[in-house]
C-alpha cells in the first residue's frame, strides 16, 4: 500500500464520523446542459449513497437580474503552450452557491470566515413540491413543519433545512425559473420569514437550502430569511440541485465555497451523503 495515502484516509473516517455524529449548532467555530444524474452508490468513505447537490457552471446558468455574466476566456491551449488553463469570472451569487452574512447585513463576516467544521452538517429535507406546482409564490408555513414533524419527528438541532419546491426543473427555462412578470417582480417559492424564525428559536438549526435562486420567495423583497439565518450567523444555500435524491432525514451535507478575502458569498460544490 502506498503509505503516502494513509493519511487521506484517516482524514475521511474522521470527517464521516463528525457528519454522522451531527455536531453543535454555532458556526465560525475555529455539468452540463442537462447535468449528469449526480450520483454514486460506490465511494471510498463506506456511505450508501453520495448525491452531488450542485449545478454544473456555464455561461448557460440563469442569473439573478443585473448580476455580472458568467465568462470563460481561454488563457492558455495545448497547441501554443503546451497546456490547457482558463479564466473565469463569476457573481458571488451564482450557480449554487452559499451566502455570507456580510451579503445582507453590513459589517457582518464574509465567506472566509466559516472553518471546515462549520460546513459539515446533518440534513433534513422538506417537500413542497405539490403546493408549489400550484402556486410559485408558496413560502413554507408552520402547517407545512408540524406536519412534516408529526411524520419524521422533530427537526434535529443543528441541522440545516433543506427545502425541495421541484424548482430545479426550470434550471435551464431562466423565465419559468424566475417567474419575472411584466413590472420585473419575481415569482418563486421560499421560507416564510415567521417559520424560519420557529426554526431558528425554537429548533436551532444552522442554516437553511433551496433549489431556487433565493430562500426568500421572489416577493419577499425584504429577505427575511436571509436576514434572520445571516444574522446569527449560519448557513444559507441557493439554487441546489437533486433535493429529490435526499431521504427526508439521516443525511449529511458537505460544504465547499471557495475561500474569497470578505466575500460576500460563492459558488459551492455541496454534497449530500446518506448513510
Amino acid at each position: 500500500m502506498d503509505r503516502r495515502k494513509e493519511p487521506l484516509k484517516l482524514g475521511l473516517m474522521l470527517l464521516v464520523g463528525l457528519l454522522i455524529g451531527g455536531g453543535a449548532v454555532a458556526v465560525f467555530n475555529s455539468g452540463s446542459d442537462d447535468d449528469s444524474a449526480g450520483t454514486s452508490a460506490t465511494n471510498p468513505l463506506g456511505v450508501a449513497k453520495v448525491v452531488d447537490l450542485s449545478h454544473t457552471i456555464d455561461q448557460k446558468i440563469p442569473l439573478w437580474p443585473g448580476d455580472p455574466k458568467m465568462v470563460f476566456d481561454k488563457v492558455a491551449t495545448f497547441e501554443t503552450d503546451g497546456y490547457y488553463l482558463r479564466d473565469f469570472s463569476i457573481g458571488e451569487h451564482s450557480a449554487t452557491h452559499m451566502n455570507a452574512p456580510n451579503s445582507f447585513i453590513d459589517g457582518k463576516e464574509g465567506i472566509d470566515e466559516y472553518g471546515p467544521a462549520d460546513l459539515m452538517r446533518p440534513a433534513v429535507v422538506i417537500d413542497v413540491r405539490k403546493q408549489a406546482a400550484a402556486d410559485p409564490d408558496y413560502a413554507l408555513t408552520q402547517a407545512d413543519l408540524d406536519a412534516w414533524e408529526e411524520q419524521n419527528g422533530k427537526v434535529p438541532e443543528g441541522s440545516v433545512v433543506l427545502l425541495d419546491t421541484g424548482w430545479s426543473k426550470y434550471w435551464r427555462d431562466p423565465k419559468k425559473f424566475f417567474g419575472q412578470d411584466a413590472k420585473g417582480g419575481l415569482h418563486f417559492p421560499g421560507f416564510d420569514g415567521k417559520t424560519t424564525k420557529f426554526l431558528l428559536d425554537e429548533r436551532g438549526i444552522s442554516g437553511v437550502g433551496i433549489d431556487t435562486h433565493g430562500v426568500d420567495p421572489g416577493q419577499d423583497e425584504s429577505y427575511s430569511t436571509n436576514t434572520q439565518v445571516l444574522s446569527k450567523p449560519r448557513i444559507v444555500l441557493e439554487n441546489l440541485d437533486r433535493l429529490d435524491q435526499l431521504p427526508a432525514t439521516g443525511a449529511n451535507i458537505i460544504i465547499a465555497p471557495l475561500k474569497l478575502k470578505d466575500g460576500s458569498g460563492s459558488p459551492a460544490t455541496v454534497t449530500g451523503l446518506i448513510p
